[in-house]
């Protein structure tokens, strides 16, 4: 009878050893067609092997399957941040501003978009774009007639180019949050008091107003929590 022993230390010394347990072949660095026959001659005779590479396939599989979920997560939660909703209360106050079917007073929408719009957006205000932007629309004021509609966008420059440097720092802070809140409680409701009722609210003519004035709402809610 003959059997095989693989020892597990770093040199990984092969023996055959026979029925007296005398080791008759000495296999050092065994090439891999030596091998490959002792495998399947281990395989025949019905010995188990240990396979650590199939452990290292499952580990792997594990660790892409944690990688993934947590990926997921977060591209769930992206549409969410702060950014998104500072971006979604920007473009419901700049629908409103243009949009009719509803008797709000339009110039509450100015400090609001002031207040929760995003960074990018007042750092283009006070930079050299909007200067030079808001010194063109003045000269354009003083020669000529400016709708209400175009005429509100121009004061929301003006405004956040003048303000002062505590004002703006109410930005991200939960005074903030509390005034954009109030101001957009106060819209909605001159929007839903002068459509008469709810139905109407979301008529034909009043269904963009109605959806502006509920963004801004939410938005001013989600930032405040």
């Amino acid at each position: 009878m003959v059997t095989i022993s693989i020892s597990p230390v770093a040199a990984q010394s092969l023996y055959i050893r026979n029925a007296r347990n005398v080791p008759f072949i000495p296999l050092r660095n065994a090439p891999f067609r030596a091998t490959t026959k002792l495998s399947t001659l281990a395989h025949s005779s019905g010995s188990i092997s240990f396979s650590p590479l199939r452990f290292l396939i499952k580990d792997k599989e594990i660790k892409k399957k944690k990688k993934s979920r947590g990926s997921s997560a977060v591209c769930y939660a992206a549409p969410l941040s702060r950014l998104s909703l500072q971006w979604i209360s920007a473009i419901s106050s700049a629908v409103l501003f243009f949009t009719k079917g509803t008797v709000i007073r339009k110039q509450f929408l100015v400090p609001l978009i002031a207040i929760q719009a995003p960074t990018s957006i007042i750092s283009w205000m006070k930079g050299e774009y909007g200067i030079w932007a808001a010194f063109l629309g003045l000269l354009v004021r003083l020669f000529f007639f400016i709708p209400g509609e175009l005429e509100l966008p121009f004061l929301a420059l003006l405004l956040v180019i003048v303000a002062p440097l505590h004002v703006m720092n109410l930005r991200g802070t939960q005074q903030g949050a509390i005034i954009s809140l109030v101001i957009a409680a106060y819209l909605a409701y001159q929007h839903f008091s002068g459509a008469g009722s709810l139905q109407r609210a979301f008529d034909q003519g009043s269904i963009i107003a109605t959806v502006g004035i509920v963004c801004i709402t939410v938005v001013s809610c989600l930032l405040l929590i």
